[in-house]
């Protein structure tokens, strides 16, 4: 029963690693986003306040990918519900 239970565990907290990748993706696209609205500015600067305006609209859909995956290891972390299921799975 021991072992079942680590077993079960390490996979919850492999799952949680995997779900805070979504994190470091995030940043990247962030930095995509910003780069190509700066991009837009220099070429058309006159529009630089709709560009503006879409370029924030897009980093906090972008933000919220990386809360949700943080959200989503919290919970695999500490409040998950089916760690008793993953046990009889297990075993």
């Amino acid at each position: 029963m021991q072992g079942t239970i680590a077993s079960a565990i390490g996979v919850i907290h492999i799952a949680a690693a995997i779900a805070l990748l979504n994190g470091a993706f995030t940043t990247f696209g962030q930095a995509k986003i910003a780069a190509q609205a700066i991009e837009s500015i220099a070429r058309q600067p006159e529009a630089a306040e709709d560009i503006r305006g879409a370029m924030f609209v897009g980093l906090a859909m972008a933000e919220t990918s990386g809360i949700y995956g943080l959200l989503i290891a919290i919970i695999m972390l500490f409040a998950n519900p089916l760690v008793e299921v993953l046990v009889n799975l297990i075993s």
